[in-house]
């Protein structure tokens, strides 16, 4: 990401949908309760991607598909009331911890933008080959996990309340069956070619991987643990090599860190994000031009005219 764009983000951090995830979390629950309760999935049909009913006026479709989920998995069938508390939990979490790191802008960017692209790509493809692409929000809410698990892979979460398991793995698995899912989808339709099954089936994950890929970069690597670990391995081996080299190395690592590159620097009492990395660093949106503040100064400081 570059750092223009990262400045244009952390300048309209608070714009946006705020609670996005809380929003659509609620209108899933709602729906579902409602076809549970009349025993009708009729709202679902009224609600999900159609691209025949869509070019014939029904444009609400395009984005209606992400309160669907609830009603409707990827294979088909409704899920069971226990396992949607449990999902509408876990998103709602997912949601919290990307807002409160990102700020409201780019979680907004993150997850409809996904989800614009998804629908899009839908619809060229229907107009195109002919093809029903199966569009659910099931995907956009597993690129939520990934984002996630690469800003906190150690971090601990209880499956379905029961199971701990760490963010890490917990992606990794859901990696492993959205492919098992394509490649058995690829062996039921044998009869059909393979580019026309993957694009059929593999346009939603495809869509949401390709939307985090291109928000991390190369920090999807710390997903991997092999990578991980290696980096940690190497860390502890520099380390005892200049503490044996240099009996001085306290002193020595305080002036390399201070000497090394910084992203923000609070123009107020010049503290780094290098040099702090326990402070939170804010861009002013009153100052002209592109001041940056740290948490202590952000609502302490006289406005640059």
């Amino acid at each position: 990401m570059g750092k223009k764009f990262h400045r244009f983000l952390q300048k309209n951090r608070n714009k946006g949908i705020p609670n996005l995830m809380l929003y659509l979390c609620i209108a899933n629950t709602a729906f579902y309760l409602i076809a549970l309760v009349t025993g009708n999935q009729g709202i679902c049909d009224a609600l999900d991607f159609n691209l025949g009913k869509i070019l014939q006026g029904q444009i609400w479709r395009c984005g209606t598909w992400l309160l669907t989920y609830g009603m409707e998995t990827y294979g088909g069938g409704g899920m069971s009331l226990l396992y949607i508390v449990f999902y509408i939990l876990f998103n709602k979490w997912l949601g919290d911890v990307l807002e409160s790191v990102w700020g409201t802008f780019r979680l907004n960017l993150y997850y409809l933008g996904g989800a614009l692209l998804t629908t899009v790509l839908a619809v060229v493809i229907g107009l195109v080959w002919r093809l029903p692409v199966i569009v659910t929000a099931y995907y956009m809410n597993i690129s939520l996990m990934l984002a996630v698990a690469t800003l906190m892979p150690e971090q601990r979460v209880n499956l379905f309340g029961i199971i701990p398991l760490k963010m890490r793995w917990l992606a990794l698995l859901d990696l492993a069956l959205i492919l098992m899912s394509l490649l058995s989808n690829t062996a039921l339709y044998s009869g059909v070619p393979g580019w026309q099954v993957w694009l059929v089936f593999g346009t939603a994950p495809v869509v949401s991987l390709v939307n985090y890929v291109l928000n991390f970069g190369k920090g999807v690597g710390r997903l991997l643990p092999i990578k991980s670990t290696y980096r940690q391995k190497k860390r502890q081996v520099e380390f005892r090599r200049g503490t044996k080299a240099n009996p001085n190395w306290a002193d020595a690592y305080r002036k390399k860190a201070e000497e090394r590159s910084y992203r923000h620097k609070c123009t107020v009492c010049g503290r780094t994000d290098t040099t702090h990395p326990e402070l939170e660093f804010r861009y002013c949106s009153q100052c002209k031009g592109y001041f940056c503040y740290c948490s202590d100064h952000i609502r302490q400081h006289t406005h640059i005219e």
